[in-house]
């Protein structure tokens, strides 16, 4: 199985290196994540298994959830994920992922997949980093203003706004995914991974841990 694992964002803090520098990192509390269920290119048309992460009381749950879950003889899970296989799986529908797979596997670097701080709705000084207008005199409460959205040298769109033109609207929330950072530490006995860097959304936020896909 790769190595990838479901979690949430601690927060951060800092080790110190051998040589006395100081590294700052991300702290993650990872699983243990019980596998829910597992995909086969038979019955399902490729191979993935289904982790779960974090108990959820049966009242905040769905009976379809419930009945889910109990068939790998676990209980509802907050957080629910798949996760893609290249080749068929030795696991089965309730074993538990732990953090000890990075370890077991020798990762070194991993890709971190969340959700963005939502910011709500932004101008486009603060969105796209638009340099604003003039602060001379003859700019009169525009200074924040993203300017002409509409012309004629939109290639044959005339007045009308061109598709994709950056402009005020919602900021944040959105799926990202850092790449390559850094495993600094597994603390198997607190299941947490330190992850050197920040990584994407707020604290207690979801993620999705997995092993870099183009570093070693």
């Amino acid at each position: 199985m790769n190595a990838a694992i479901l979690g949430k964002k601690v927060g951060m803090t800092r080790v110190f290196a051998e040589d006395g520098s100081s590294i700052p990192v991300t702290v993650i509390e990872a699983g243990p994540c019980p596998i829910l269920q597992v995909k086969t290119k038979d019955t399902d048309g490729y191979e993935a298994v289904q982790l779960g992460f974090e108990k959820a009381r049966a009242s905040r749950s769905t009976r379809p959830q419930i009945g889910h879950a109990r068939k790998a003889g676990s209980v509802p899970q907050r957080f629910v994920r798949e996760v893609r296989l290249a080749k068929p799986t030795d696991k089965s529908a309730g074993d538990v992922v732990t953090v000890e797979i990075f370890e077991e596997l020798g990762v070194k670097f991993v890709d971190v997949v969340g959700t963005s701080i939502g910011k709500g709705t932004q101008g486009v000084m603060k969105r796209h980093n638009f340099g604003g207008q003039p602060g001379s005199h003859g700019t009169e409460r525009k200074h924040r203003s993203p300017g002409g959205i509409g012309s004629s040298g939109n290639r044959g769109l005339g007045r009308c706004i061109k598709k994709g033109k950056r402009m005020a609207g919602r900021m944040g929330n959105e799926r990202c995914t850092v790449r390559n950072q850094k495993l600094v530490s597994v603390d198997k006995d607190r299941n947490l991974l330190l992850i050197a860097g920040v990584v994407p959304g707020p604290r207690n936020g979801y993620l999705i841990v997995s092993k870099a896909k183009t570093k070693g």
